[in-house]
């Protein structure tokens, strides 16, 4: 498959501050794709510099197969993009911006361009919104319609910065829908976000920032593969730790961790002895042990009893 973003050995800098530090990042078309990492890890920046909207210190972009920011009046028209705060004349309607930001764009007929306007309002939830201005629209309104203005070009590639900010519960997860539904379609999601929740339920690939380096990028199934060790609940745990002699890693109450590659086969051992399982079950390592230990000492945590240490990221 063919690359929608490529960027090699990308590195920006802020006077002495390095923001992103050598980044060589790939993503493929098709794929649903999960920007992780703390406060001030860079991943902001990073986004900007795809866009060209910051320019590199070095290294270089590439952005559905063409140089950026060299080429970004052919590729911005079939990027969606929603950097940081939705912008928006506040005093104009929801509706009277996307009219003006679709003549900006695709123009055409008035008739044409009205159908597209609507067809956004209603994916994001927004098609009954009134004539009120922006800047009376709640947090979750401006961000929807954020996300409307990223889709009016019928995009290949979107790139959403904190899509769900200002969501609730039922808007994170219509959002979450309406993005599966666009990747059905072909169109290839990248999010940027620090919520491990958000990029566990709806990314297939993953990549974590720290400091301003990209210190991981793999497939989602591939960081929760199985452990090698298996859960067990049982009301005869003692039974369990004399049958699997020097297997049982830890016990707490009648719950059991013990090294077995295979749970089938564990179960079937288990119960062939007699022993009770009441639950059984592979361990896998979640998303957030898998970032924690990658970005454990990042932070923006300032403690009392400690200096804090020189920093090489940027508040974004």
């Amino acid at each position: 498959m063919n690359d929608v973003i490529a960027t090699t050995a990308l590195t920006k800098r802020f006077g002495r501050v390095t923001a992103v530090d050598g980044v060589d990042l790939h993503v493929t078309a098709g794929v649903r794709f999960g920007l992780l990492g703390p406060n001030g890890s860079g991943k902001t920046t990073l986004v900007r510099m795809l866009l060209g909207l910051v320019h590199p210190t070095s290294g270089s972009v590439e952005l559905l197969g063409q140089a950026m920011p060299r080429h970004s009046a052919a590729v911005l028209p079939r990027v969606g993009a929603l950097v940081e705060n939705p912008a928006a004349w506040p005093h104009l309607s929801g509706r009277a911006n996307l009219r003006l930001l679709d003549a900006a764009g695709k123009g055409g007929r008035m008739r044409d361009r009205k159908a597209r306007v609507e067809d956004v309002l209603a994916r994001v939830g927004l098609a009954g919104v009134d004539r009120r201005p922006v800047k009376a629209y709640s947090l979750g309104m401006r961000q929807r319609l954020g996300i409307a203005a990223a889709l009016l070009r019928s995009p290949e590639l979107l790139l959403l910065d904190e899509p769900s900010n200002g969501l609730d519960p039922r808007g994170i997860g219509e959002m979450r829908g309406l993005l599966l539904a666009l990747n059905a379609s072909g169109v290839t999601v990248v999010l940027s976000s620090h919520l491990l929740s958000e990029v566990e339920a709806l990314c297939t690939r993953v990549g974590v920032m720290d400091a301003g380096r990209l210190v991981l990028a793999e497939d989602l199934d591939v960081l929760r593969s199985p452990t090698g060790n298996v859960r067990v609940r049982t009301p005869d745990p003692a039974s369990v730790v004399g049958l699997l002699d020097g297997q049982v890693v830890h016990r707490d109450g009648d719950a059991l961790l013990v090294r077995a590659d295979d749970a089938g086969a564990l179960n079937a051992r288990l119960v062939a002895a007699g022993v009770r399982v009441t639950e059984l079950a592979a361990e896998r390592r979640s998303l957030e042990q898998v970032v924690l230990e990658l970005t454990g000492s990042s932070s923006d945590r300032i403690d009392a009893s400690r200096t804090a240490a020189p920093r090489t990221g940027v508040p974004r």
